[in-house]
């Protein structure tokens, strides 16, 4: 049995260790950095500007908490600072930073899986990697949704069960965000491909990618398709929308089952259930990634690592719960009020949480997805 505040052990205790070195370092840094009469080229700091290009899903989370950091910033060190805020897809993240459209402080994708991908383009065309630290933010597993009465009539458990329903020809509706633009969609699909080779992400290589044995299977799933959302969270209001004539089951993060528990079940009368795949999760665990670019300076370095300080604070995890996010700091207990069995979700994650795949098979199964994708959809 996994508890959720053990979702990331060794990462987890280091967040609380990041926050106490930060904290030990404040004093030599404003000595060296935010003293009045001390800057760069002599000239006074009077403010700060950083960019934090992050996925679009923990937009409302960003949005109410970075004011708080903003000011509290100011009060600790008292020169202001502003944070630039670019909520986007994951993938259309990744293609902004290597077309140099946007030139972030800080990036955050939806997934850590993105990093190695990101990693890979960037060496590809510069010769070093950009994105080497990161600290999760909050945590929500992929699941497989699905009205409660489905999953609990046609015993719902993993991907695999879909494949045997399809294959005996069930009536069934699956669905799930566009992998070419959602993170959602790219980890759904490829807990699909995971499950039909019978290997975790981090086994998975590009020729099981193109086994045809494998092919069959995800195909067979995803003829069942009758929507490819272009945001998980879109795909969620959606299919609470039109209900389960329109859809039965879909791939999408938990926190999206807790956002429209109470709309589903008040309209419909049958509830979301969060389906944990036995065979293993992903996690969508929100890495913060200072980049290692050369547009980013030292004082803005400084100031986003206080803003990763200020957001894995107890006080500021709680207010992600709100947003259906599981807190990322080990210290801040889950919230039974939120995380229960009546918003869909279980408190406790009782399934391994299975490690990201390398940037080769993930390029891969970007380009596999037309092998697979129903194309009536």
């Amino acid at each position: 049995m996994v508890k959720p505040m053990r979702l990331l052990p060794r990462r987890g205790y280091l967040l609380l260790i990041t926050g106490i070195i930060l904290g030990m370092l404040i004093t030599s840094a404003i000595s060296s950095m935010y003293r009045p009469s001390v800057s760069s080229g002599g000239e006074v700091v009077k403010s700060i500007e950083i960019t934090f290009l992050y996925s679009s899903e923990k937009q409302s989370w960003i949005e109410e908490v970075t004011p708080l950091f903003e000011k509290w910033f100011k009060e600790k060190f008292g020169v202001d600072i502003k944070v630039n805020l670019i909520p986007a897809g994951t993938h259309e993240s990744v293609n902004l930073i290597i077309h140099g459209s946007v030139k972030p402080t800080i990036w955050s994708p939806a997934s850590s899986i993105w990093i190695p991908y990101l990693n890979k383009l960037w060496m590809d065309e510069h010769g070093y990697t950009i994105a080497n630290e990161w600290y999760p933010l909050v945590l929500s597993p992929v699941v497989i949704a699905g009205w409660s009465s489905l999953v609990d009539e046609y015993n719902i458990t993993c991907f695999m069960d879909l494949y045997r329903l399809a294959e005996g020809d069930v009536d069934f509706k699956w669905g799930h965000p566009d992998p070419q633009l959602s993170n959602g969609g790219t980890m759904t699909v490829l807990l699909e491909f995971c499950e039909a080779a019978g290997k975790t992400p981090d086994q998975l290589t590009v020729e099981d990618l193109m086994n045809e044995t494998v092919l069959e299977i995800v195909r067979t799933i995803e003829s069942k398709a009758v929507a490819y959302g272009k945001s998980t969270g879109f795909f969620g209001k959606w299919a609470v929308d039109n209900g389960p004539d329109a859809i039965s089951f879909f791939g999408v993060y938990e926190n999206i089952v807790i956002d429209n528990a109470l709309k589903a079940r008040n309209k419909w009368g049958d509830g979301l259930k969060a389906v944990y795949s036995t065979f293993g999760t992903l996690l969508s665990d929100h890495p913060f990634v200072i980049l290692d670019a050369e547009w980013v300076t030292s004082m803005q370095k400084f100031a986003a690592s206080q803003y990763l300080y200020f957001l894995l604070q107890p006080e500021i995890q709680e207010l992600a719960q709100k947003h259906g996010f599981r807190p990322a700091n080990p210290a801040v207990p889950l919230s039974s009020d939120i995380f229960n069995e009546d918003n869909g979700v279980s408190y406790e994650i009782k399934v391994r949480v299975l490690k990201p795949p390398s940037g080769e098979v993930l390029e891969a199964l970007f380009k596999v997805w037309e092998k697979v994708r129903n194309p009536g959809v």
